[in-house]
Order: C-alpha cells, then sequence, then structure tokens
C-alpha cells in the first residue's frame, strides 16, 4: 500500500512539474505528458500501478518528489501548486454533483480517444473545458506563475489546464490509498525512501 500511495503521490508531482514547464519553456516532456493524462480516464483501474502504466509512466514523478524533498533546489511555486491541488482534491470530494458532472464527461470522451491520440488539441481542449467548467469553480484556485507571453497562449492554457486535472485526479487516488497531508510535512523521509527504490527498479528494468 505503500508504493501505490508514493505512485499516486508521483502522479501528482509529475503532472505539476509538466505544468511548470509548460509555463516556464513553453514545452515540456511528451511522454510524461501523456501518462499524465491517460490516467484521467483510468477511474475503475485495479492498482495505482495500472492507472500509470507502471512505475516507469510517473518515473519524471518519482524524481521530483525525490529533488524537492531532499534537495537543495526546492521550487515554492511547485510546492505551492502541489498544497493547492491537495486542498481542491478535498472540496471535489465534498461535491458529489461535480464528481459526477466530470465522470460523464470523461466517459462521454471514450468515443474520441478512439480517433485521436491523448496529445491531441481536441482531447486537450476537451480536458481543459472540464477542467474549467467543474473544478475552477471550487476553491481554492490554481495559481500557476510562469511566463506571460506562454501563459497567454491558448494551446498552452489548455495543456495547463489538462495537466491540472490529471494532478487532482492522482491526488484523489492518493487520498483513497490513504494519502494525507501531514504525510508530507512530518515524514517525507519514507516518502522518499520508497520513491528511490522504486526508481531503481525502473533503471534496472532498462
Amino acid at each position: 500500500m505503500n508504493e501505490a500511495r508514493v505512485l499516486a503521490l508521483a502522479g501528482v508531482f509529475q503532472a505539476l512539474w509538466l505544468v511548470r514547464e509548460l509555463a516556464r519553456e513553453g514545452d515540456c516532456d511528451d511522454e510524461a505528458m501523456e501518462s499524465s493524462l491517460a490516467s484521467v480516464f483510468k477511474l475503475e483501474s485495479d492498482s495505482a500501478a495500472d492507472v500509470f502504466g507502471g512505475n516507469r509512466g510517473v518515473r519524471r514523478g518519482l524524481r521530483v518528489l525525490v529533488e524537492q524533498v531532499e534537495g537543495n533546489d526546492r521550487d515554492p511555486p511547485l510546492f505551492h501548486m502541489l498544497v493547492s491541488v491537495m486542498k481542491l482534491e478535498r472540496s471535489l470530494a465534498r461535491a458529489p454533483e461535480v464528481n459526477r458532472r466530470l465522470g460523464e464527461g470523461l466517459a462521454g470522451m471514450q468515443r474520441q480517444l478512439q480517433h485521436f491520440p491523448l496529445t491531441h488539441p481536441t482531447i486537450l481542449a476537451r480536458l481543459a473545458d472540464l477542467y474549467s467548467a467543474n473544478l475552477s469553480g471550487l476553491k481554492p484556485r490554481i495559481t500557476v506563475v510562469g511566463n506571460p507571453l506562454y501563459l497567454q497562449q491558448s494551446s498552452l492554457a489548455q495543456r495547463v489546464r489538462a495537466l491540472l486535472l490529471a494532478a487532482v485526479r492522482a491526488a484523489v487516488l492518493w487520498h483513497q490509498l490513504g494519502g494525507r497531508r501531514r504525510h508530507l510535512l512530518f515524514r517525507p523521509q519514507r516518502e522518499v525512501m520508497i520513491a528511490r527504490g522504486m526508481l531503481t527498479g525502473v533503471a534496472l528494468r532498462g
């Protein structure tokens, strides 16, 4: 259960890291983004590993988790987004009607996924719309800090919102697996130790 919870937390970190890269650099890792977006549609999976396509699907998130907890070059805006996502997940848990609309919206996209890849503009625009229509009205609103020249681009803003939806989805899973904010405050080294072991396993498997 601990590994599954760390995997879900890595999913949150990965999606937010991708948001940060988009906001600052105007681009991000396509493979990591596809793994994060795919997790949004896996609402009935048997395990956390299945949600993310195995440990390899969130290897970037595992690295970011380790770097941000243990490293000297921590990113305060990233942690601010992380805390906001955790709070937003709690707001979503108290809004069953919003949950219902989100589930129906994602179910309605299954036909589109038969014709378009996850990173196609049509899919990204629909995910962004789902986020805006259902989560933007809940508190807190997630603030993304970056280069205005990038953030003002509609196509990039859609990718950001789609990835924020993926971050919330991972946070939902994390909480379902027993994750609590106090774990990040009082025992993050335990999470880091597990994440390091998972990264080693990914590297050994090539």
